[in-house]
């Protein structure tokens, strides 16, 4: 294969000390990713270059480096040099599946950050999206106190450098978001106090901060935008295909994006024209009617779009590496025909569209109840969120004016 790319130049590749007897297993590895040609040829012409820079950090042998070593030889930032920042992940990803580089130390706090994990999925039920967050909390306060380099920091842990954590997270966090952060700290403290790490009574010394109920405005859109919406989205390609498919699942049926991804072929239902959604919260399937115009959307991808890959899920990638698609990709999705679309949709995420069917189905005349139980709520708490009133909406329900101020 090596030979079919570089006819002329092949054993320049192969005859690298370091890098050569792993360069067709390479190319092997990116074909099967779905990486296109050009790609892979701009990456294996990089790989001279990273041989030189592996020789000048003294590196012997691939076998027993550690993925975060051979991480750090591309620049700090991927622009400087994209080939080389491509290069290095891709065989770090390679060399990791094919068991050639060496385990990373664990670390203190990824023992910490483990333990704590488990406790949360055993003990407390969470969600993974849950579990995520809790735990990149976790390990972040460990790396702000300097945890891996003095692990007795953590018995000395006291309310001013909770504060000074806090503060330095006002910096990246919005109110509503440092309200979780101080939630998770909280839960983080009471399991360290159970194991001795911490005193008791940590979690007490953070307070919450505030959030007024109906200070955000609203974040549905009109109905009509979410049409042209989906009508903006270029179904001529496979990766519009995909798109119309799981954006039209979100305005139909009020899915998260977490939801969407983790849609399976398994779900979809057919004969009886129903399609079970995975909910981690309420831990039980919900059972939606199949319509005619999501199986269309469904059907046209699944034959003309979906790659033919080993795997259950409905959406995959389109971009290489092949493979599943994340939650964050289809927020990358929804940014990306909202801007080729031109419209004025002031929203990053596709999260606006399950306010938009809250919305548009009271106005239908659909009671709270039902919208939350389509939502995935469990209580009307929850979805009363949804339903902040529009302008529009507020005409409505304005009051005459008395005939003395008319006058």
């Amino acid at each position: 294969m090596l030979a079919e790319l570089f006819p002329r130049i092949h054993s320049r590749f192969t005859s690298l000390r370091l890098l050569g007897s792993h360069v067709e297993g390479f190319l092997a590895w990116l074909e099967a990713e779905g990486y296109p040609p050009l790609p892979i040829r701009l990456r294996l012409r990089t790989l001279p270059r990273l041989e030189t820079r592996l020789q000048r950090r003294g590196v012997c042998r691939l076998e027993g480096l550690r993925g975060s070593e051979l991480l750090r030889l591309a620049p700090r930032d991927s622009q400087d040099d994209v080939y080389l920042s491509a290069l290095v992940r891709s065989l770090t990803h390679y060399l990791e599946a094919h068991g050639v580089l060496g385990q990373e130390a664990i670390t203190p706090c990824a023992q910490v950050v483990t333990a704590y994990r488990t406790y949360l999925e055993r003990v407390r039920g969470l969600a993974d999206s849950t579990l995520t967050q809790h735990c990149a909390t976790a390990k972040d306060l460990l790396s702000f106190i300097g945890f891996d380099g003095d692990p007795t920091r953590l018995r000395a842990l006291d309310a001013l450098q909770i504060e000074a954590f806090l503060r330095s997270a006002t910096t990246r966090l919005c109110r509503a978001s440092l309200q979780h952060t101080a939630a998770h700290l909280r839960s983080l403290f009471r399991f360290l106090a159970s194991r001795g790490d911490v005193d008791r009574g940590l979690d007490s010394w953070i307070d919450t901060p505030r959030l007024y109920r109906g200070e955000q405005l609203p974040r549905a859109l009109a109905w009509e935008t979410v049409h042209a919406f989906l009508a903006a989205i270029d179904r001529s390609t496979p990766m519009g295909r995909r798109d119309y498919a799981m954006f039209l699942l979100i305005a139909t049926y009020g899915l998260r994006t977490s939801e969407v991804a983790a849609l399976r072929l398994d779900d979809l239902e057919w004969r009886a024209r129903r399609i079970r959604v995975g909910r981690p919260k309420a831990k039980e399937p919900l059972v939606l009617p199949l319509t005619d115009e999501v199986g269309a959307a469904l059907v046209d991808y699944l034959r003309h779009a979906r790659a033919d890959l080993p795997y259950r899920e409905v959406f995959l990638r389109v971009r290489a590496p092949a493979g599943r698609l994340k939650p964050t990709g289809v927020t990358e999705a929804f940014q990306t025909w909202t801007r080729r679309g031109a419209l004025s949709i002031p929203y990053q995420g596709p999260h606006c569209l399950r306010h938009s069917l809250a919305v548009h189905l009271l106005r239908q005349g659909a009671s709270l109840k039902a919208i939350g139980d389509l939502l995935g709520h469990r209580s009307l708490e929850s979805t009363c969120v949804y339903l902040r009133l529009h302008v529009e909406d507020l005409r409505d329900a304005a009051l005459e004016l008395p005939r003395e101020v008319r006058l």
